[in-house]
């Protein structure tokens, strides 16, 4: 009689040519999850479900997006990443691989995720970053962005900053960290939290350009946490700019490498 395993993948991918990470189920639209089922269905030799930690919006990206599945393969799960990437798109990687206790779940068992928003700060965008960045060309007043940032840290209510066609009752998150960083041209906001609403960090973002374009100040953050206004808080930046940089799960964390075939990471 086969054992059914339960084993947890890490992956890395290029979000641009996909409609997000969800299957979506009566169309032909390509997804992220449809491409590692079909993938892990050929090489387990059964049907395969897979278990995302988050549901990544089109053309967003992933460096330590992690999964589950359950197989009754005996492939040892070190050798998986290997075997599995075989027959993905080059856009999709496994970068690691390993059985899991049974009661395992990507995404219920997750503890804290951390984004990555990236502008290209600079007169001229890079035709290497078109679809890893957001182009900003003016400057851009870091300083009080990194302020700003500061102000998202710790247990709110993030009303303002989720999507208006959104079921969410509870728009309370706790944020662990929060900060913008300048590196050449490139502004990097950097989130940690508990969980994150819809277009919630891409908001976020929009919010702390405004405050780095001088149209509000760092300050502005507090009134607009307390307000719960979706319409007094920044536009929601565009999807490319957008990265899930690593999810943790207590004793586990998603393992983040570097992509030789993509700009560097920061």
């Amino acid at each position: 009689m086969s054992i059914l395993r339960n084993i947890m993948m890490t992956l890395a991918y290029d979000g641009t040519n996909y409609h997000g990470f969800q299957k979506q189920n009566g169309t032909a639209l390509k997804t992220v999850q449809q491409e590692l089922e079909t993938a892990l269905s050929i090489l387990a030799q059964e049907e395969i479900t897979v278990y995302g930690s988050g549901r990544t919006d089109a053309g967003v990206h992933a460096e330590g997006q992690v999964i589950n599945f359950h197989t009754s393969s005996r492939i040892p799960a070190e050798r998986l990443p290997l075997a599995v990437n075989s027959l993905l798109p080059r856009d999709i990687v496994a970068i690691d691989a390993r059985d899991a206790a049974e009661d395992f779940h990507a995404r219920y068992s997750a503890k804290r995720k951390t984004y990555r928003y990236t502008i290209y700060n600079a007169p001229y965008f890079s035709p290497f970053w078109r679809y890893y960045a957001y182009h900003v060309p003016g400057n851009l007043a870091a300083e009080k962005m990194t302020k700003a940032a500061e102000k998202f840290i710790g247990v709110h209510d993030f009303h303002a900053f989720c999507a208006k066609d959104t079921a969410v009752t509870d728009f309370t998150r706790t944020i662990f960290s929060c900060r913008a960083e300048k590196q050449g041209p490139l502004l990097v906001l950097r989130v940690k939290g508990d969980g994150f609403l819809y277009n919630m960090v891409r908001i976020m973002a929009g919010t702390l350009l405004e405050v780095g374009q001088n149209k509000r100040e760092p300050d502005s953050i507090d009134y607009l946490l307390a307000s719960g206004e979706r319409k007094q808080a920044g536009m929601t930046l565009p999807p490319q700019g957008l990265c899930l940089y690593a999810v943790e799960y207590g004793d586990h964390k998603a393992q983040v490498v570097d992509r030789p075939d993509r700009p560097d990471s920061i």
